[in-house]
Formats: C-alpha cells, sequence, structure tokens
C-alpha cells in the first residue's frame, strides 16, 4: 500500500552558491564601465545620447512585454539593462533613435522574452539583434560612412574593412598598441582594448564569467590566423592584428561567455570558444563579411546544446 506521504524532488542544481541575478547582472555592468568611458572619450555626447536611449529603451521594453504577459516585472535586476549596454556599444556613436529602438526591441523581444525570459534564450540576445539590424540596414552599421564627420587623431577607418578592401598592405603600418588603446574606428565600446581586457579580468576575477572561454576563444583566433598569416603573409594579416581588432575582445569577453547560450561543462567551453575564434578567422579572411565575430558568436550558441553533452561519462 503507498504512503499518502510524497516526496517532491526538484530539478538540479541542488544547492545554490549564494550568486544572484542581479549580483551578475550588476557586475557585468560594472565591467563594461571602462569600455563606456573609452567610447564617450573617443566618441563624445552622440555615444552617451545612443547609450542612454539603448539602456533606457531595453528597460521600458522588458517591463512592457513582461506586464503585457501577466508576468512579474523585475527590471531591478539589471538584465534589461546589461542587453541594452551591450547593444548599445555594438553601434556606431550617430546611430539614428529608431535603429537603437529597434535594435533593443528585437534583444528583448525575440532574443530573450520569447524563450521565457532569463536563463531560456539559445542565443545571445544582443548579438541576435545587432545580426538582424545588420541583415537589416547595413548601412547603418558602416562605420566608415557613418563616423565620417568626426574628427580623430588617427587614421580614420575601420581597420577589418581596409584589410578585406586592401589587404594586409593597407594595415600593416598600424602599431598594434594603437589598437590596443582605441585608435580604430568602431563601435563605441568596441575599440579600447585595454578596457576591454580590464573588463574582461574583473568578470573572470569575480568568478562572474569562466576562464575557458575567453580564452579559448582568443586561441581560436591566434592559431588559425596565423595558419593563414604563414601560408600567405601578402594576402593575409597576422594573429596580433585580428585580435586587437574589430569585435575580437568584445566577443571573447561579454558575447561569447553569456551565460544562457554557453555551455558549463570544462571541456565544450574549450570545443565552443575555440570554435567561435575560428569561425571569425574563417569569416574574415574567406568570408563574405569584414568582421565576423557577431555570426560566430550565433554560431556557437546555435552548437552550444550539443558540445556540452561531453562531459565525463558515470563510473557504475
Amino acid at each position: 500500500m503507498l504512503s499518502s506521504k510524497q516526496f517532491i524532488v526538484s530539478h538540479a542544481p541542488f544547492w545554490h552558491n549564494g550568486t544572484a541575478v542581479h549580483y551578475r547582472n550588476y557586475n557585468w555592468l560594472l565591467a563594461l564601465a571602462p569600455a563606456v568611458a573609452a567610447g564617450l572619450t573617443y566618441f563624445g555626447v552622440p555615444a552617451l545620447g545612443v547609450i542612454c536611449l539603448a539602456v533606457s529603451s531595453a528597460i521600458l521594453w522588458e517591463g512592457l512585454i513582461t506586464k503585457l504577459s501577466g508576468r512579474q516585472v523585475n527590471v531591478g535586476d539589471g538584465n534589461a539593462a546589461l542587453v541594452g549596454l551591450i547593444f548599445g556599444l555594438l553601434l556606431p556613436a550617430t546611430a539614428p533613435w529608431w535603429l537603437v529602438l529597434s535594435g533593443t526591441l528585437i534583444a528583448i523581444l525575440i532574443g530573450q522574452q520569447v524563450f521565457g525570459g532569463i536563463g531560456g534564450n539559445p542565443f545571445n540576445p544582443a548579438a541576435l539583434s545587432w545580426a538582424i539590424i545588420f541583415l537589416s540596414w547595413k548601412t547603418f552599421l558602416d562605420f566608415d560612412s557613418m563616423l565620417a564627420n568626426y574628427s580623430f587623431n588617427f587614421t580614420p577607418y575601420h581597420p577589418l574593412v581596409a584589410l578585406k578592401a586592401f589587404g594586409p598592405q593597407a594595415v600593416a603600418q598600424i602599431p598594434l598598441l594603437d589598437l590596443f588603446l582605441g585608435k580604430q574606428v568602431g563601435g563605441i565600446g568596441t575599440t579600447c582594448g585595454l578596457a576591454l581586457v580590464t573588463g574582461g579580468i574583473w568578470l573572470i576575477a569575480r568568478g562572474i564569467v569562466r576562464w575557458e572561454i575567453p580564452v579559448s576563444f582568443l586561441a581560436g583566433v591566434l592559431v588559425s590566423s596565423l595558419i593563414f598569416y604563414v601560408a600567405a603573409p601578402a594576402k593575409f594579416a597576422g594573429p596580433g592584428f585580428h585580435i586587437l581588432a574589430g569585435y575580437t575582445l568584445f566577443g571573447a569577453f561579454f558575447l561569447a561567455p553569456e551565460d544562457s547560450s554557453s555551455p558549463v561543462n570544462f571541456v565544450p567551453m574549450l570545443i565552443y570558444g575555440a570554435t567561435g575564434g575560428i569561425m571569425t578567422i574563417l569569416i574574415r579572411n574567406i568570408g563574405a563579411y569584414p568582421d565576423g565575430v557577431i555570426f560566430a558568436v550565433l554560431v556557437i550558441n546555435l552548437i552550444n546544446p550539443l558540445i556540452d553533452k561531453i562531459r565525463p561519462q558515470r563510473v557504475n
């Protein structure tokens, strides 16, 4: 005879490590502060307008969508602010207001809320939104034309676009230190390698991001670009250039390690990151787009559920 007492067992994990959603999101926001500061330094007040609009509109969209769907409104956890900030930092400082609003709506609604909200999204919401915006209104993500009226103290062109159009000779004279310090045309928060590495180290030191994904992503970029460079140095740029140019560092530290769309096991994280780095170089060197980071991130997001099944077998 069955006992009337029943045991109710929930799914794993059974232990809580003490962190919370708002704690993780606020640490992400803090880690992005150096990139925001660098972006405001290089691009000025227009960059501030884009960032503020992206963050505020993302919060607005999340609050509105959760309210209409009958779910608890919890914008104070920092999720929407983080998604909006990451998306805003990927844009040029002169992005029109309607593009920012459209992008944050796509990121929150299509990138996250249709999958149930936090933790359910299979793709990085900001990366997915950027890709849709890029395929829809590519002109507004052409940094060379969008920032043509800016006055910089360096040669004002996107290094990867120049590489794609004119070959490695066109970018060979750019000191790698200049690229690391942000002297390149690009997204508001994606140009200064020093700021991005500082933020990335903060996330790793705080235990918010595991080192395996950023390191393996950069290793994938380094090794694959080195192979191309050794095979044809007159046709392809070296690994130092590829690591510091474009979205590489931003993708390694702030896009690929997104909690919901990245693996949690050790070996899968290495495979995931390295695949993203290799895909980035393949798209850049033999693909149709100058910078392949966003599309590489979406590809590894897609294969994440498969590779995360790679784990040690249970001992009987």
